[in-house]
């Protein structure tokens, strides 16, 4: 009997030692690019006591004037009811995936009702679920983000308030903030010709020409890439020095103008101080 019970000890330690036990603190993870859809899914988690007590899924997006998909959505921008006949809105459905996560902990979910993503098994959740739980088990591989310098954590957005005379552009930047660390950075622009797409999708699918029409050594779309890399690692507008002309040389591969860019960060970013 002193055998059998030390050996369901020792078996009942190994059970709760091989249980993974979270690290306090806050986790991210987002998707590496904007999908069909002009989104890129993001997912914040925050950890006390071990245990998953609250879940964030959010995104971003390269359609112009976007705020976080949540905001756009509650804007009625976003009208699953409306175009898709859902049975809520996206963010009201992602909120119930949220608090599944939260009560069951069970960020490995594999309860999926078809090849897309669906599930039957949380109610009142009809869309595609498992980029939500990809990116938990993501964020939970990459361990809690470090503290940051920002106040607030969110989503922070600015625009510039008019048209560029010359260019038909106004400027935009999304910032996602964690744990008060700058984890990803849209830059973007609006047209005021409504029958163009934003800047980055004029970029990318070659209509804006910076390379062929100006002689540039990138995309304007690649280079805002790089710009937005810097900030994330500056983590400060501040830090990354301009030129009277806007320009920089603080950042390899960039020979736009950066000047707005982070003029635009610094305004958003007020918000989080």
């Amino acid at each position: 009997m002193k055998r059998f019970g030390f050996v369901a000890v020792m078996v009942a330690l190994g059970v709760s030692l091989s249980a993974q036990t979270l690290k306090d603190g806050k986790y991210f993870a987002e998707q590496d690019g904007f999908g069909s859809s002009g989104w890129k899914s993001q997912v914040v988690l925050e950890v006390k006591g071990g245990k998953i007590t609250a879940a964030n899924w959010n995104g971003v997006s390269n359609i112009a004037g976007a705020a976080d998909k949540k905001a756009y959505d509650k804007a009625g921008k976003y009208n699953m009811v409306k175009f898709g006949k859902a049975q809520a809105e996206w963010y009201q459905q992602a909120e119930k995936v949220e608090q599944y996560l939260v009560k069951t902990q069970d960020y490995k979910f594999n309860k999926y009702s078809d090849a897309e993503g669906h599930t039957d098994a949380i109610s009142g959740a009809s869309i595609q679920v498992k980029e939500f739980f990809d990116l938990a088990q993501k964020a939970i591989a990459a361990g809690p983000v470090a503290k940051g310098l920002y106040a607030k954590d969110g989503w922070y957005y600015a625009e510039q308030p008019d048209f560029d005379k010359d260019s038909g552009w106004k400027e935009t930047v999304l910032i996602t903030v964690v744990n008060g660390r700058i984890v990803d950075v849209v830059w973007n622009g609006i047209s005021k010709d409504s029958a163009k797409k934003s800047k980055i999708v004029e970029s990318a699918s070659g209509n804006y020409g910076m390379v062929k029409f100006g002689k540039a050594q990138a995309e304007w779309h690649e280079q805002a890439a790089k710009a937005e890399a810097a900030l994330i690692n500056a983590q400060d507008p501040a830090k990354i020095a301009v030129k009277a002309d806007g320009k920089t040389d603080a950042i390899s591969g960039v020979s736009i103008h950066v000047g707005s860019f982070l003029q635009l960060a610094t305004t958003a970013l007020k918000a989080a101080k």
